[in-house]
């Protein structure tokens, strides 16, 4: 079977709404590698959008999945519950950057966590309003694409979103938003459209993932505490994709001197199996009624087995201090590239850890965006072995989420097919 045989039997069969990065259908993967049906190796640096910081099928991972699927695969924790999803929620507990007692539920996709969050949030506050930012990702669902700050692809022709949602300005460096800006617009919307005393969260995460890697100003983290806490108001961490490493830190949050009160994780969490959870202040927490939170797959026993060997992998491997190893080599690259003049203007490198990202642009030196550019240099790397993705809100952001896993022949493989791209 070719590439070009399963694409025909994939739009044939696959509705048009969900996109396809590349025209690369996989056969096996292995920590960093991919290769695809027709037998051509690929460099990943997508991993699966942030899912794989440990790699393809890590053997200790995959060990782990092979155990529980020898025990069983599915009860519903909610009928009959088993120690590895309690292990794993106390093994969050542990590490999320939140002082005092936590709790966790687990859940299945990031979606998912970001709607739990606020409906805990709702449940301990006895309110209803969200605050949310835009250029924003929090998922696809109903709820969570109404927080999400981004029409096009997530909510053209999809109706009108759900309410009780507004949205801020983003402080984007370069651009003319400011975090005064940012913090005064949700002192008018207090004003014009909601009264700080029904609403009961503030969602943000603390890298923007879809949004093109900007990391939020310590200024507006402190800005939004005082808020919250001058307001009675839940502020909510959606570290879905900045969670588990990829950012230089366990989570993103432990880069601010503030703490949030509820952190959304998924993606990295379980090495590639569907998994998610929210983690928050027990007080908070337990503000649900028994049965208003749940899902019959939540919590999946083989997705809980893989996460505890993610932590695992995590501490013996010491992928923190790697992902900034990664991070300082693709960083020298792309501020290599920004100097040259002979490839395609380019950005500086910018984002936190190994979660890096740069801007493809008209001209060099200034901020215009060049969206058809960054389309042709995706669609080079996929030809020449490298997957790669783009996103931002002006779709010219280059982003790259290799393994932490990958060795540095790898990072510079695909740099080296990266710089190609640019050149040509």
């Amino acid at each position: 079977m070719t590439n070009s045989e399963l694409l025909a039997r994939r739009q044939a069969a696959v509705v048009r709404g969900v996109s396809q990065a590349t025209p690369v259908f996989a056969e096996r993967a292995l920590n960093s590698e991919i290769w695809d049906v027709e037998g051509k190796r690929y460099v990943d640096f997508a991993g699966g959008i942030a899912v794989l910081n440990t790699g393809h099928c890590h053997p200790r991972i995959v060990a782990a999945i092979r155990e529980q699927l020898d025990r069983f695969t599915h009860t519903c924790f909610q009928v009959a519950p088993y120690e590895g999803y309690i292990r794993l929620a106390e093994r969050l507990n542990e590490l999320a950057p939140i002082n005092g007692p936590l709790k966790s539920i687990l859940l299945s996709t990031g979606a998912e966590a970001t709607e739990n969050a606020v409906k805990i949030a709702r449940a301990a506050t006895g309110r209803s309003g969200v605050i949310a930012f835009t250029g924003g990702f929090h998922g696809r669902t109903a709820f969570a694409s109404a927080m999400t700050g981004k029409v096009i692809p997530y909510k053209k022709a999809l109706g009108p979103p759900l309410p009780g949602v507004w949205h801020v300005p983003f402080p984007v460096a370069g651009s003319d938003v400011t975090v005064e800006d940012a913090l005064r617009c949700v002192s008018f919307i207090f004003k014009a459209d909601i009264d700080a005393s029904q609403v009961a969260a503030i969602i943000i995460e603390p890298v923007q993932g879809e949004g093109g890697f900007h990391q939020a100003p310590p200024e507006l983290m402190r800005g939004l505490r005082r808020l919250c806490d001058e307001n009675g108001i839940v502020l909510i961490a959606d570290e879905v994709q900045t969670g588990f490493g990829r950012t230089g830190k366990m989570f993103a949050m432990e880069h601010y001197d503030v703490q949030a009160d509820i952190v959304c994780v998924a993606k990295s969490l379980a090495g590639g199996l569907p998994l998610s959870g929210v983690i928050g202040r027990a007080a908070i927490m337990d503000a649900a009624e028994p049965g208003g939170l749940g899902g019959t797959y939540a919590g999946n026993p083989l997705a809980c087995a893989a996460a505890l060997a993610v932590l695992d992998v995590f501490e013996e491997e010491n992928l923190i201090a790697r992902a900034n190893q990664i991070g300082e080599r693709l960083r020298n690259a792309i501020d290599r590239f920004a100097l040259s003049n002979t490839l395609v203007p380019t950005s500086v490198a910018r984002g936190p850890g190994a979660m890096v990202a740069f801007d493809i642009l008209k001209q060099r030196g200034s901020n215009e965006p060049d969206a058809e550019a960054t389309k042709r240099v995706t669609r080079l790397a996929h030809e020449n072995g490298l997957i790669l993705l783009s996103c931002g809100t002006a779709a010219n952001t280059i982003r790259i989420l290799v393994p932490l896993t990958a060795s540095d022949a790898i990072v510079d493989e695909g740099l080296a097919i990266l710089e190609r791209c640019l050149a040509a």
